[in-house]
């Protein structure tokens, strides 16, 4: 592939989803990628080699050279700030705390951008699972930037969907290539059409939808949710099971995860009318179970089901669809037996370890007890607390 060398994606974030799916996007769609991360190892080895390898793991495996990449480490301000001022497109992988603190030296970038240029405006891909993402993003941004500067007209806050998954991967693995990232075939970057002050780019695995609110809540009420889902019931009936394939080799299991993914996805119907048909919703729902079921990825179900705090939050994966299934009078039975099953989930990492914030989970509903805790994180209303709490009553008893 030709490489034009004035075209350049700036990526916050050098991590598994910036490896394998942008920076695989971009540098295969004729772009120079330059990662921005904390990590000087990984930064180093970037601009020694210029490349990386991403391992798709499937029944056959493929590995794909990534060519054109290097970077910069981001306490290095003055050459981040450069390289954003010079950037066609710039994206962010970092998560939702790795954002709030990159966002002051973005807003630095963007000031700099606008002295070389005032007719320049810069798009901004939020390659996050976070819902209301440019909301999220133009607020803090606003807060970090002057009154004069024209947000609205030289920032495109561009929103995505996340599908790809990328497991964790094991030690030897990563000391044997500290830059190679394992993944699964699928590469399709669903991101806000409408959103973007640039034309779009016309490369391979870029999907541009106009309704993109209902395609966030898609990866979130159907995606998210089946996989957390398939972990919690999991490993609540087999602890002993360490990979995703094996929990979902029993029926039961694949059962349930089905049932409460298309019990979301009527609660998703009812909130975006139109905008998918049942077919499209049925068959997303298999699609998904038989990627969930790839054994090659050796995704674990600590990886899937860990941090419960953040994924039995109000605006995650089983409560946002909980929460507005109530709201518009459909059935959230499955969905709240999966809370269920969540609020049980103590898996260990390969080291034998729990994950730190579920840990404290635990202490706080030990100490709390397990529906104040869940009411405090999840923020549950009057009606949503007594809703729930009667469905863990009603599957305690069924036991």
């Amino acid at each position: 592939m030709i490489h034009n060398e004035n075209r350049k994606l700036v990526l916050f974030g050098a991590g598994k989803i910036g490896r394998s799916f942008i920076g695989q996007i971009f540098s295969r769609g004729g772009f120079e990628v330059v990662f921005i991360d904390v990590a000087k190892q990984i930064i180093d080895e970037l601009n020694r080699r210029g490349n990386y390898n991403v391992i798709i793991k499937a029944e056959k495996e493929e590995i794909l050279k990534i060519n054109n990449v290097r970077g910069v480490l981001v306490n290095e301000e003055n050459s981040v700030i450069k390289e954003i001022a010079s950037a066609e497109i710039l994206a962010v992988s970092v998560g939702q705390q790795g954002l709030v603190s990159s966002i002051p030296l973005i807003a630095k970038a963007l000031l700099k951008r606008f002295e070389i240029n005032k007719d320049s405006p810069l798009d901004i891909i939020i390659a996050e699972n976070l819902r209301n993402g440019a909301e999220f993003m133009k607020k803090r941004l606003q807060d970090n930037l002057p009154d004069f500067y024209p947000i609205d007209n030289l920032v495109g806050l561009i929103e995505t969907s996340i599908g790809k998954m990328v497991p964790i991967m094991p030690k030897a693995d990563m000391q044997a290539d500290v830059l190679q990232v394992f993944a699964e075939p699928y590469n399709t970057l669903i991101l806000d059409k409408l959103a973007f002050k640039n034309q779009i780019p016309e490369i391979e695995g870029l999907a541009p939808k106009e309704n993109m609110k209902a395609w966030v809540d898609r990866k979130l009420f159907i995606h998210n949710l089946g996989h957390a889902s398939a972990a919690y019931c999991g490993f609540y009936h087999y602890p002993n099971l360490k990979y995703m394939d094996e929990i979902l080799e029993h029926d039961e299991i694949r059962r349930f995860t089905r049932e409460v993914m298309l019990q979301s996805s009527v609660v998703l119907s009812a909130l975006y009318p139109g905008i998918f048909s049942k077919r499209h919703l049925h068959d997303h729902v298999e699609d998904l179970i038989s990627r969930f079921r790839n054994k090659a990825l050796g995704d674990t179900v600590f990886r899937v089901g860990c941090d419960l705090q953040r994924k039995l939050g109000s605006n995650d994966r089983l409560l946002a669809p909980f929460k507005a299934g109530i709201r518009l009078r459909i059935p959230i039975d499955k969905i709240a037996e999966a809370i269920y099953f969540g609020t049980h989930f103590n898996a260990k990492n390969e080291n034998g370890q729990i994950y730190k914030d579920d840990a404290d989970f635990f202490k706080l509903a030990a100490s709390d007890g397990l529906m104040a805790t869940l009411k405090k994180i999840g923020n549950l209303d009057k009606q949503e607390y007594d809703i729930v709490n009667k469905q863990f009553i009603e599957f305690n008893r069924s036991k």
